[in-house]
């Protein structure tokens, strides 16, 4: 029996839903649940799980497409697809949408919850890097937050990514490829000022009212983040 593990079941069939919750409960699995796509995305992207079992048929947001927008946002949760569709092409499809599992239906209960307890068992991104600290400055991947002295600091979903990547990287010089290629999902240059933008705007949220400077530009090669105090101590 695993324990103290969490899951978020996004299915629209409320019957099954509710069969699901309880033989999970029985097991000693907490879940959760999302009636479809959207809200499965909105409470998969907010919240720490260990395993989303996700149907493929839903309403407002495909399955596919909620796995899909899930790992281009980065989220690397396990997943499990439900189907009625179990054609070894269907399978083949789940799987390359970034699902981790596929188990079409009917099924038997003892076997998803076996499949979900294995996946349950993988490792995810290690501990230290779902946590990022530069001098005062924290983000924190699970609970999508960001502070500094403790007090909490709103951003936008790019500025997050912006500033995720930075803290991964920090004192190392960061490029303006480098940003395109992994906060902007470019593999060319626009030829806008949109980093620009974003890091005026990402620069001006964390250190207004806050000492020292932490995010610098370096002239010709990029940006950088870091905490000299932390290199001096």
């Amino acid at each position: 029996m695993v324990t103290r593990m969490k899951i978020l079941i996004v299915e629209d069939d409320l019957e099954a839903a509710a069969y699901l919750a309880k033989a999970f409960r029985e097991a000693g699995i907490v879940s959760d649940h999302a009636s479809d796509g959207e809200s499965g995305l909105f409470m998969a992207s907010e919240n720490a799980y260990d395993v989303l079992v996700v149907d493929r048929m839903l309403p407002r947001r495909d399955g596919l497409s909620l796995i899909t927008e899930l790992r281009r946002k980065d989220i690397h949760t396990p997943v499990l697809i439900l189907s009625a569709l179990g054609q070894v092409d269907d399978r083949v499809t789940g799987l390359r949408a970034g699902g981790d599992d596929y188990l079409p239906k009917p099924y038997a209960f003892s076997e998803l919850l076996a499949r979900v307890e294995v996946l349950g068992r993988r490792k995810g991104a290690p501990e230290q890097d779902m946590f990022y600290r530069v001098g005062d400055l924290e983000l924190d991947r699970l609970s999508h937050s960001v502070r500094r002295q403790g007090r909490e600091i709103p951003l936008q979903p790019r500025e997050f990514r912006l500033l995720e990547y930075l803290m991964k990287n920090a004192g190392q010089v960061v490029t303006r490829t480098m940003l395109l290629e992994n906060v902007w999902d470019y593999h060319f240059d626009p030829q806008t000022n949109v980093i620009d933008v974003h890091v005026s705007r990402l620069r001006s949220k964390i250190e207004k009212d806050f000492d020292p400077p932490l995010l610098r530009t370096i002239r010709g090669a990029g940006y950088m983040i870091k905490d000299d105090r932390t290199t001096d101590a």
